[in-house]
């Protein structure tokens, strides 16, 4: 299911930028890029700094991103991703550097005068980092509805399935939050935290395991030092940044969903 997500977050992300799917397949993407998105992710500032001098014509690059290596063809080139691949973490800071927040409307479309009504929804998409010596990242999206305070796991999925558009259709109206947006925020902190405080923390006492381990192993080797050595404290405090278990919340992106009450 993670892979799935990452597929679909991935797609969202290319159309978002107006970039050409050339290949939706299960388990891999191929895109054109726009310039834009080029210069964005690929790392060629020579190449386009001399075409801006030149005048030449530019070619942007394809990119072919494989979510599922198992179901993708054995002769495919392209790049695997997958939670903690460098290219991931580089669409995750482009997506917040492009649009970290985003206002849209559920589109409905109807021949008569009636009026529909659209609840606000505050969405976020977070990623919870696990880390010690070894690291692992969760992708969690949630969405609050900003006037009954009902909360909602995989909101980003849910939008997917949904046809919005960035003015507001005819024939709706928006519905007054009686949740302001700043309350929501700290709303869906609390929930995400509450998320992984039952988790198994087996993996921290492990890397604590671990780190007394090394520690023994550096306070034998300095025993017979009256006076420690600088190397020592250094070691030490290395360490400490290598092993002590920490759980970081980063928030990718964020928006304000205007949807129908059968929407969700």
């Amino acid at each position: 299911m993670q892979q799935q997500e990452i597929h679909d977050f991935l797609l969202t992300y290319f159309k978002a930028n107006h970039c050409e799917i050339i290949e939706n397949h299960p388990a891999y993407l191929t895109i054109q890029l726009t310039i834009e998105l080029d210069k964005e992710l690929m790392n060629r500032p020579f190449y386009w700094h001399y075409l801006e001098k030149t005048g030449g014509v530019p070619n942007p690059s394809q990119l072919t991103l494989i979510t599922d290596p198992q179901q993708a063809p054995a002769d495919l080139k392209g790049e695997l991703i997958h939670f903690g691949s460098q290219r991931l973490h580089q669409i995750f800071a482009s997506t917040k550097k492009l649009a970290g927040f985003i206002r849209l409307y559920e589109e409905i479309i109807q021949s008569g005068p009636a009026q529909n009504p659209l609840y606000p929804w505050l969405s976020i998409n977070a990623k919870i980092s696990y880390q010690s010596d070894r690291k692992k990242d969760i992708l969690l999206s949630a969405g609050l509805n900003l006037i009954t305070g009902e909360i909602v796991e995989q909101f980003h999925e849910k939008l997917l399935q949904i046809q919005v558009t960035p003015k507001i259709p005819d024939y709706s109206f928006t519905l007054s939050p009686l949740i302001k947006p700043k309350s929501g925020l700290l709303r869906l902190d609390s929930y995400i935290r509450r998320t992984f405080e039952g988790d198994d923390h087996t993996w921290a006492e492990r890397a604590i395991e671990r780190w007394e381990d090394d520690l023994r192993l550096l306070e034998n080797f300095y025993q017979d030092m009256e006076d420690k050595a600088e190397s020592y404290y250094t070691e030490k405090e290395a360490l400490q940044n290598r092993y002590e278990p920490n759980i970081t919340i980063s928030i990718v992106n964020g928006g304000l969903f205007y949807l129908s009450n059968q929407a969700i």
